[in-house]
This record gives C-alpha cells, structure tokens and sequence, in this order.
C-alpha cells in the first residue's frame, strides 16, 4: 500500500523533534514542523482515505471513472489546502509533488495504466490531477 504523505509529513516533524532534543538541530529549527498543524494532516488524510475507498470499488474502471475519482480528490484537497482553519498553513512544492504522486501510485496500485489514461488523454502523466488543481 502505498505510503499517505501526511504519514511521511508526521515522520518528518517527529525527526525534527528529535533532532532538535539531541543537539542536532537548533531549537528554533523546530518551528518548521508547524507548517504541518494536525488540523491539515487529519483532513488531508480523510480526503486522501475517501479517494483511496473510491478506487477500490472501482472494477475495469473507465478512463472518465478514473479521472472522476481523480477530480474529486483534487477537489477535496483544494478545499482542504484553502481552509483558513488551517492557520495558514497549506500545501507547497513538496507537498504537491507528493500528492500527484500518491494519487499516481494509487491508481498504479489498483490497476489503472496512468501513462496509457495519461497518453490517450494527451497529457503527461505528471499532468493528470492539472484540470482540478489550485494547490
């Protein structure tokens, strides 16, 4: 199963945390791990398990049933990066690459050739979330 980035984001925030309780890091340094507030990761994760959930129940999906699952994840996320509630925090380059790349591998992983939907839909595969995305 493929890896959620919220899971690698906690992970990362968690290294910080340590680091910074060795010495390694200074503690000011610690701040970074703010850009991550708990608030963002939970609605992250729920946009991405629904997505996930979504994919599963779909059975030799058609190209626009697959591209539908992916509008509506990217939607998802684009309200959840929006959100105020958030304090300000959201997605930035990083972050973005790692979820094109969840939703890439998780289509992989239930069976879906993304470079084939991708090439009969004329775009690159690094392209497929593009029409939906604000983040």
């Amino acid at each position: 199963m493929v890896s959620r980035p919220p899971e690698n984001w906690r992970a990362w925030m968690a290294q910080v945390a340590r680091d910074v309780e060795a010495g390694i890091l200074e503690p000011d340094c610690a701040g970074a791990a703010e850009m991550y507030p708990e608030s963002l990761l939970r609605a992250t994760d729920s946009a991405l398990e629904a997505f996930e959930a979504e994919v599963r129940g779909l059975l030799e999906p058609t190209d626009d049933e697959v591209l539908g699952a992916v509008e509506r994840v990217v939607l998802a996320l684009n309200a959840v990066d929006g959100d105020a509630s958030h304090g300000g925090a959201g997605y930035c380059t990083e972050e973005r690459e790692q979820l094109c790349e969840y939703i890439d591998l998780t289509l992989g992983e239930h069976g879906v050739d993304v470079a084939a939907l991708a090439a009969r839909k004329g775009i690159d595969r690094a392209e497929i979330a593009d029409a939906w995305r604000d983040w």
